[in-house]
């Protein structure tokens, strides 16, 4: 029985440069969100596995010797280079009493929860009997990686559990991370719960919120970035609703319709995330407000390049008018077409601007966080290294 009470976070994600031109071979560069999911892995009373989610309203609960015998049921084994099957998932909607086309992010937890179980006890031991809490300072369905922080956070709390990985966390230390083999093996695991929720995922986000810092990816592989500083940023979020669907059909049909137009742009985007890489690289940890200006027209062209291959939006246009009026640059960040923006902070900025530019902007109907990128990945925390929101959402039984 898993004895002692943990507290683990994983990063969410913003794409920096190249969102769109990623999906037509470009780079693109993924930087970790100090905005971060939390897991509370406690004890639970022999015999019982529990997973509460307040932030979706799910709390539920199964027998451990229930859960063997489903997991005796399955005739395909479980693995991490293996991908969820379709039969797998749907013996455990059924036995989770999940409708079988539920997309809502609650079935989804749920379903990716009791798969990561399942396969990780398999591999490594009996179903252990935990007590699992998740809360979350990301908003979900925002394309800030809110559903692979939770995979990275359950992959990590699940592996400890069942004795896959070290707890690394001496006494008197505040937080600590795991090894490169145990990150690469948490990494994996994630990747599954990533399949469960959706499907076809790129791996980038279980990635960052693995390892932290940034990534490069393009065509499939991943790099880190040799060594990325912390930059502040505003974090805003129109909370205007749109599909990445119909976004990354509405940019491949420009492309096809005006291709002499259209292909010189995705080039260029491809440049800014380079020119980008090669800024970050050479900037030292706490970097000196000379090395924004390059930054911040780097976020000024490619926020016109996205508005040229059809994926601004009125809401995006009037975050950027806002943040520029205080003297401030902004682009969109994933999808574009509403969701979210970042805008860079350089350190020499003063509080009073940086809170009028967040007024302005809650002004707008938007919602607005002051955070970092270039976090950490994956980390155990103890009590003492937590602040008081993040106890006191832990602290709900």
């Amino acid at each position: 029985m898993w004895e002692r009470s943990l507290v683990l976070s994983a990063p969410g994600k913003v794409i920096l440069h190249g969102e769109h031109a990623v999906v037509h071979g470009k780079v693109a560069l993924a930087v970790a969100l100090n905005l971060r999911t939390f897991l509370r892995l406690r004890p639970c009373a022999e015999g019982r596995v529990c997973i509460r989610l307040p932030g979706v309203g799910v709390v539920r609960s199964w027998d451990t010797s229930c859960l063997q015998a489903l997991r005796r049921g399955f005739a395909a084994d479980f693995d991490e280079s293996k991908s969820p099957s379709v039969e797998q998932l749907d013996t455990l909607k059924e036995f989770a009493g999940i409708a079988a086309g539920a997309s809502a992010p609650e079935s989804l937890a749920t379903l990716a929860f009791l798969y990561m179980c399942l396969a990780i006890s398999a591999k490594y031991g009996d179903v252990p009997s935990v007590d699992i809490l998740v809360w979350s300072e990301l908003p979900t369905g925002a394309g800030l990686g809110s559903s692979a922080a939770y995979a990275v956070c359950l992959a990590a709390a699940l592996l400890t559990a069942c004795g896959a990985i070290l707890c690394p966390l001496k006494e008197g230390e505040s937080t600590a991370r795991w090894t490169e083999e145990e990150l690469t093996l948490i990494n994996s695991w994630a990747f599954q719960g990533e399949q469960v929720i959706h499907g076809n995922p790129s791996g980038v986000d279980n990635a960052v919120g693995t390892w932290g810092g940034a990534l490069r990816y393009q065509s499939g592989k991943i790099t880190p970035l040799k060594r990325v500083p912390t930059l502040r940023i505003l974090l805003t979020n129109t909370k205007v609703p749109r599909s990445t669907k119909v976004l990354v059909a509405g940019v491949k049909e420009k492309i096809l319709k005006f291709p002499a137009i259209m292909n010189p742009v995705l080039d260029s985007i491809d440049a800014i995330s380079q020119e980008c890489q090669s800024v970050l690289e050479a900037m030292p940890a706490n970097p000196s407000p000379e090395y924004y200006p390059v930054l911040e027209e780097l976020f000024d062209i490619n926020q016109h390049h996205l508005n040229v291959i059809g994926v601004g939006h009125p809401s995006l246009d009037r975050l950027c008018r806002v943040t520029a009026s205080h003297g401030l640059h902004s682009k969109l960040t994933g999808a574009g077409g509403g969701g979210c923006g970042i805008t860079l902070l350089r350190p020499d900025t003063s509080p009073l601007a940086v809170e009028a530019a967040k007024r302005d902007l809650c002004a707008c109907g938007f919602e607005c966080w002051e955070t970092n990128i270039g976090a950490p990945g994956v980390t155990l925390h103890s009590s003492s290294s937590l602040n008081t929101e993040v106890l006191h959402a832990l602290s709900e039984s």
